[in-house]
């Protein structure tokens, strides 16, 4: 399997800022250095066509620079010939042009435009070679070098040539200009500049971002914690430019209506729940004069039903708001508890504590409640209950399992939806309101944890029962 490689990229708005802003940077100096580069190209370029102009028109000049060697007459047509020819100007009956040489058509323009006044000609040619491919080329640059002394440097690495056709016998009027190399200072200039750059752009940028990311953070922290416990704790302070202020402005109107619409329910559900068992109790207390024993008790089993699906409902509004804080407590002591309750009344119900001592910060009437409602299920649907503590990772996982048909997949995830329940085969006789794994579900929230419902199956396939795996974080 071939593994792609993904560039690391920061999730923070601070760091993809400075990212955003790095990139941009590096993009518009490599395009500024690109322009200078070339710019700078055109320059020696055309510096290198002017020398080679001035050659051509004044080849006494070069001559006076690079005197003719010994024994050659020095006056008239044939001195000024070999004067040339002993400067840096060849005659040459053919073009000194070589086959796949590249012509610069905006050097010969130039340089045509040069010696139109000075010369006559009927063509101009001019051509980038390698030093080394030269003999020629070599020979001026190490005459030149031991004339300025500079014996030991290194050769350039290329030299134009210039050529002009004329009504000279010989034709071809033939010059050959080194050209310098790329100064060094320019490529320090650039990196220093960009660096430069980069620093200020950076800080600056650094120091802005913070102080818009700031009170964002501040921001987040409030709705993190708002979520998780659904208590306000005042406004917050409006900080950072007009747009921020008003977000913060916006949030904390926000907060302090659901705060508010969450205080009214609290004080709704405790006055429905005192109105509806108050009346429930008095119905209890008449159906004693009930003289049909069987019908009393139908009576009575349909109140207690009543009963217990109000506290449910009540139990699931008012989880997300509790009222007891966390507190350090021993995880397996508790479900132990928990197994116990059940063994007393005779269910078979077992426990398989963790390898060690399990201490988290619990709601331990919460989770009491979820570990039995969970229980409850099992026994009603698989008749047997199997407790298990373990530790995973960073999680302890309270596992409780049955042996008994299962739930469809398809509807294992609707099962925790409040006032669901799973088909009447399965509990033909007896059941609940539907509310038993979804407030198990709310409690594991409320402790950070998840509920998760898991069908176990044999090699062939065959559901053998189903196991609530009930998740908290040890951290």
């Amino acid at each position: 399997m071939v593994q792609r490689f993904a560039l690391p990229w920061p999730r923070s708005l601070q760091g993809q800022l400075m990212l955003s802003i790095g990139l941009a940077l590096l993009l518009a100096q490599g395009l500024s250095a690109a322009l200078r580069w070339r710019a700078q190209e055109d320059r020696r370029e055309a510096a290198a066509v002017h020398v080679a102009a001035m050659r051509l028109v004044s080849p006494d000049h070069d001559a006076a620079i690079d005197p003719p060697l010994p024994g050659l007459p020095g006056h008239g047509a044939a001195g000024r010939a070999h004067r040339m020819r002993g400067a840096r100007i060849d005659f040459s009956s053919t073009s000194p042009i070589r086959a796949g040489e590249v012509r610069l058509t905006e050097a010969e323009d130039e340089l045509q435009r040069t010696l139109r006044d000075q010369l006559e000609f009927s063509e101009v040619i001019v051509v980038r070679r390698a030093t080394q491919t030269d003999p020629r080329a070599i020979e001026l640059v190490n005459r030149r070098a031991q004339r300025l002394a500079r014996i030991g440097k290194p050769l350039p690495p290329t030299v134009l040539l210039a050529t002009i056709h004329t009504s000279d016998p010989q034709g071809w009027l033939t010059v050959r200009v080194p050209e310098p190399q790329l100064d060094r200072s320019f490529i320090i200039g650039l990196v220093t500049q960009t660096l430069l750059i980069f620093a200020l752009l950076t800080g600056a940028t650094w120091l802005i971002v913070r102080k818009i990311t700031k009170p964002l953070a501040a921001l987040t922290s409030r709705i993190e914690r708002f979520a998780a416990k659904q208590d306000a704790a005042g406004p917050l302070e409006p900080r950072g430019p007009d747009d921020l202020r008003r977000l913060i402005g916006a949030h904390n109107a926000m907060e302090a209506r659901l705060s508010a619409m969450l205080d009214e329910k609290d004080v709704m559900l405790g006055a429905i729940g005192h109105d509806l068992k108050t009346p429930l109790a008095a119905l209890r207390v008449r159906i004693e004069s009930v003289e049909d024993e069987a019908e009393r008790g139908k009576m009575a089993r349909t109140i207690e039903d009543i009963t217990r699906s109000l506290d449910d409902i009540l139990s699931l509004a008012r989880v997300g708001r509790p009222s007891d804080p966390l507190e350090p407590a021993d995880l397996g002591a508790l479900v132990a508890q928990v197994a116990e309750e059940f063994e007393d009344m005779g269910e078979p119900v077992t426990f398989i504590p963790a390898a060690g001592r399990i201490v988290l910060p619990l709601r331990a009437t919460w989770l009491r409640r979820a570990v039995r409602n969970l229980t409850v299920n099992a026994l009603r649907y698989g008749h047997t209950a199997r407790i298990g503590l373990t530790r995973e990772a960073d999680r302890a996982v309270i596992s409780i399992a049955d042996d008994g048909p299962g739930i469809p997949p398809g509807q294992l995830a609707a099962m925790l939806e409040p006032f669901t329940r799973g088909d009447p085969s399965r509990n033909s006789e007896t059941g609940g309101a539907g509310l038993g794994l979804t407030l198990a579900r709310a409690i594991a929230d409320q402790h950070g944890g998840t509920l998760r419902l898991i069908n176990r199956t044999a090699p062939g396939g065959q559901v053998t029962g189903l196991t609530a795996s009930l998740s908290l974080p040890l951290i």
